[in-house]
């Protein structure tokens, strides 16, 4: 992440929704708003909760029992929420994760958790996808990975083009997937189901 950062303490990141507060036009003294500072940090705190988590740490248990097995492992539709780095307003979707074992294979909500360790930090949807899939090629050292995600933008929805239901989709695809026209076109086919 290159430089180290120095977080602020709690009363100063507390100040800061306060000042936020002012600048809106509004009195963080007034009631309903006095404990907003704090109750905005408790849900950062949830939301932000994958600068805390080390990816490598969960996805490095793996298995080598799978008995010759050398077809693709799919996990559809693993929902998420992350947050725009431009904005700080959400956007939410489902990522399709895929990838070919070379020997050995994961346990399936390590992915799910992965999905979610990148997700909750402040994004950009074309970075999300290249780190979960960079991850697991990383980690398990498989034949291929390919990454789809498809979400909607709040910074698109409520704000800006004000466009709803706009989906944006995001491919990363590793190996065999990038490699294997076949390949390729079953998992996005899979992936674009409902």
């Amino acid at each position: 992440m290159g430089n180290k950062i120095i977080k602020p303490t709690q009363d100063q990141a507390e100040e800061a929704v306060r000042t936020l507060i002012r600048w809106l036009g509004d009195d963080p003294s007034r009631a309903g708003l006095l404990d907003t500072p704090k109750r905005v940090l408790k849900s950062y705190k949830e939301c932000f909760v994958g600068y805390d988590q080390d990816p490598i740490a969960v996805i490095n248990k793996t298995f080598t029992d799978i008995e010759g097995y050398n077809g693709m492992v799919l996990l559809q539709d693993i929902s998420f929420i992350s947050f725009c780095e431009h904005h700080l307003l959400p956007f939410k979707g489902v990522a399709n994760v895929a990838y070919m074992p070379n020997d050995v294979v994961v346990g399936i909500s390590k992915i799910a958790r992965i999905v979610d360790i990148f997700s909750k930090r402040l994004q950009i949807q074309e970075r999300l996808t290249a780190q979960i899939a960079n991850t697991i090629n990383s980690c398990l050292k498989p034949l291929g990975v390919a990454v789809s995600i498809v979400a909607e933008h709040e910074c698109m929805s409520c704000r800006g083009a004000n466009k709803n239901g706009v989906k944006i989709r995001t491919n990363h695809l590793l190996g065999v997937f990038s490699e294997d026209d076949q390949l390729r076109h079953t998992f996005l086919t899979l992936s674009d189901k409902k």
